[in-house]
C-alpha cells in the first residue's frame, strides 16, 4: 500500500477440485460504503447472551490486544479502517476514514475523516480525537497490554512518551484541517491501513479521557454502548442511539442488547447452549468446543459455527545448532500422524498445516511441500537414517523442553522420541514443570536445539507483513519472536523489499517467501487453528471472523427476533 493513491484489490482466490483455497489474495475494498448489506434472514430484537470461561482483561481501546476484547470491541468502537467478512474472508474497508494514501517517499500517510459521525452522547467525532488516541498509545507504561507497532514505525517514537508525560506536541501525527489525519513514519510501513483497524485507533476526546478508569466506561462510536459492567464477570450492552448505519459499511444493530457472562465453566455452558433450553437458545459460547461434546455436535451440526483462525502451530528447529541436512532428516522422520493423535487434535479445531501463513491470511499459497514437510504421515525412518549415515551424523542429539506435569505433553515427548530414535537420532526431551516451561522455551541461549518459543503465531492483521518481518528477520532473535533463529542478511533484505510494496503487490510475494523459508526447514508444520464453537438454536447470522478466530459479532441476530 505504498505509492501514491488508495490501495485496491479484489477479494479472490484460486481453488483446487475440492473447492479448497490454494491462494488467498489481498482483500481491500476502498470504495465500500454504508449501510452494510443485510444478513440473510436477519431480524431485529431480543438479547444475545455470550458465555466464556476466559475473561477479557480490559475494554480500554488503547490497551486491547487479546482476541476476545477485540471482537467485542467491534460492537463498541469504530476505527479508521475495519474488516468486513465476505465469503469467510476478511476484507479491509473504510470506517471512520478512507483506507489512506501514502507519499512518494512512503513516510507520510494521509487519512480523510467521514463527516457527521457521533459518539454515544451525540457529540461529533473530530479528527483531533483520532490524533489524541494515537498519542495516548505512546503511554505504554499505563497501557502495557496494547499493540506496539507505532513504537517501532512512527516518527519520533523513541522520544514521545504520550500526552500525560510529553504533552500534546507530537511530530508523528498532525491534523491540518477538520477532516485530515496525517501520520509521519520513521520508516515505511505499507500495512499501516491494516493496523488502523485496531481498537487502539478508536477516537477518544481528550476532555473525556479518564486515563486508567477509561476501561470501565469507554465512550462508544459503534452500534452498542455500555449498559452495565462488572469487571471479570459480566458486561451488558444496549443500543447506541447515535450510531448511524448509513455511515458504516460493516456493522449491524440487530439485537436490542448483549449480555456477556465470563468465568463460567466452558463445558457446562457449551452443554447448555447445545440443549438450548429457554434463554440458552439465544446464547453462544466462544471457546472452541470441548472434545467430550463432539458426538453431540455431530447430531446438531446446525449449532456448530466453524471458521478459520489467524494462528499456525509448529515445532521450530534451531538453524544455528542443526545443519540443513540434519533438519531435512528430522522432517522425514517426524511422526505427524502419531503426533496429531497424541495431542488430542481433531478436524473440528485443527487442520494439518504445511505452510507458514494460515489459509485465513492473504498471501497464503498451498504449494507442494518439500519432502518431510507435508504435515502428514508416519515418517520415513529409513530415509532419515540414510541422510544421517551419509553425513556421518548417526546419533545426532536432539533436545527440547516439555511440560512433565501434564499428560498430553508427556505423550507427545514419548511419540516424538520413539520416532527420532528409530531414525538414528539420540532424542533428549527435557521435562520441566509448567511454571518453568515458558521461561525455558523463551531462552534462546538454552542448551536445547528444537522446540523453542513461540510454538505458534497469530496474525495481528491478515497480511504476511505481520508474519515474515516478525518471525524471520535477524532482529527476531533479539526480539524473542524467531522461528528457526535465522540470521540471514539476504533474507532480511528480501523481506524488507516485500514489506515496502503496496499491499496488492506484496500479497503474492509473501506466499513466495513462505515457500522459500519453509524449504529452509526452519520448523516442522503441525496445524492451523480452526474455530469450532456452539450456538443456540435461535442464533442467526453466525460465521467466523478469521481476523481473530471468533464469531463475527456484528452479524449476529436472533431468528425469532426475541
Amino acid at each position: 500500500m505504498t505509492g501514491c493513491g488508495s490501495p485496491s484489490s479484489n477479494n479472490s482466490g484460486t481453488t483446487d477440485d475440492s473447492g479448497k483455497i490454494n491462494t488467498q489474495q489481498s482483500a481491500i475494498d476502498p470504495d465500500a460504503k454504508g449501510p452494510a448489506p443485510d444478513v440473510a434472514g436477519a431480524k431485529k430484537g431480543g438479547t444475545i447472551t455470550i458465555y466464556s470461561q476466559s475473561t477479557p482483561n480490559t475494554f480500554d481501546p488503547t490497551d486491547i490486544y487479546y482476541v476476545d476484547s477485540n471482537e467485542i470491541g467491534k460492537l463498541l468502537f469504530r476505527t479508521p479502517t475495519q474488516f468486513a467478512i465476505r465469503e469467510g474472508k476478511p476484507v479491509l474497508v473504510p470506517d471512520l476514514t478512507d483506507v489512506g494514501t501514502v507519499s512518494d517517499d512512503k513516510l507520510t500517510w494521509t487519512f480523510k475523516l467521514q463527516p457527521g459521525i457521533k459518539y454515544e452522547d451525540g457529540s461529533e467525532v473530530k479528527v483531533e480525537d483520532l490524533a489524541y488516541a494515537i498519542k495516548r498509545s505512546f503511554a505504554h507504561d499505563l497501557f502495557a497490554n496494547g499493540p506496539t507497532y507505532q513504537l517501532v514505525y512512527f516518527k519520533d517514537a523513541d522520544k514521545y512518551k504520550g500526552p500525560y508525560e510529553s504533552g500534546d506536541d507530537y511530530a508523528g501525527v498532525e491534523t491540518p484541517d477538520a477532516s485530515t489525519l496525517v501520520i509521519h513514519l520513521a520508516k515505511p510501513f505499507s500495512d499501516l491501513p491494516f493496523y488502523m483497524s485496531f481498537p487502539m485507533f478508536s477516537p477518544i476526546p481528550k476532555a473525556k479521557d479518564t486515563k486508567q478508569d477509561y476501561k470501565n466506561k469507554p465512550i462508544s462510536t459503534g452500534p452498542y454502548m455500555f449498559d452495565s459492567y462488572t469487571a471479570g464477570s459480566e458486561l451488558k450492552l444496549k443500543k447506541n442511539p447515535n450510531w448511524d448505519a448509513n455511515t458504516d459499511p460493516v456493522r449491524h444493530q440487530y439485537a436490542d442488547a448483549w449480555d456477556f457472562k465470563w468465568g463460567v465453566d466452558d463445558v457446562k455452558s457449551q452443554q447448555q447452549v447445545l440443549n438450548s433450553n429457554g434463554p440458552d437458545a439465544n446464547a453462544l459460547n466462544y471457546g472452541n468446543i470441548d472434545a467430550s461434546l463432539i458426538p453431540q455436535v455431530q447430531e446438531k451440526k446446525d449449532q456448530l459455527i466453524q471458521g478459520e483462525s489467524p494462528c499456525n502451530i509448529v515445532v521450530q528447529l534451531d538453524t544455528r545448532k542443526i545443519p540443513l541436512e540434519i533438519r531435512k532428516a528430522i522432517a522425514l522422520a517426524w511422526p505427524y500422524d502419531a503426533d496429531w493423535k497424541a495431542a488430542g487434535l481433531n478436524d473440528y479445531i485443527a487442520e494439518r498445516s504445511s505452510t507458514i501463513l494460515p489459509p485465513s491470511v492473504p498471501g497464503y499459497k498451498k504449494y507442494d511441500p518439500a519432502p518431510g514437510l507435508s504435515g502428514k504421515g508416519d515418517g520415513d525412518p529409513e530415509a532419515a537414517k540414510k541422510i544421517l549415515q551419509d553425513a556421518g551424523k548417526v546419533g545426532f542429539e536432539l533436545s527440547w523442553y516439555y511440560d512433565n506435569t501434564k499428560t498430553i505433553p508427556q505423550q507427545l515427548a514419548q511419540v516424538r522420541s520413539d520416532a527420532l530414535k528409530a531414525a538414528g537420532f539420540t532424542p533428549k526431551p527435557v521435562g520441566v514443570p509448567t511454571a518453568e516451561l515458558r521461561t525455558k522455551t523463551s531462552d534462546y541461549d538454552s542448551p536445547v536445539n528444537m522446540g523453542l518459543s513461540p510454538a505458534g503465531w497469530c496474525s495481528d492483521w491478515p497480511s504476511g507483513g505481520s508474519w515474515m518481518p516478525v518471525l524471520f528477520q535477524s532482529h527476531s532473535i533479539s526480539d524473542g519472536t524467531s522461528w528457526g533463529m535465522l540470521s540471514d542478511k539476504a533474507l532480511d533484505s528480501k523481506i524488507d523489499e516485500v514489506a515496502e510494496l503496496p499491499a496488492d503487490q506484496a500479497t503474492a510475494k509473501w506466499g513466495d517467501l513462505d515457500q522459500e523459508i519453509m524449504n529452509m526447514y526452519v520448523a516442522l508444520p503441525r496445524y492451523y487453528d480452526k474455530m469450532a464453537i456452539v450456538a443456540g438454536t435461535n442464533i442467526g447470522g453466525a460465521e467466523g471472523d478469521a481476523t481473530v478466530g471468533l464469531p463475527f459479532f456484528p452479524n449476529l441476530f436472533l431468528k425469532s427476533g426475541s
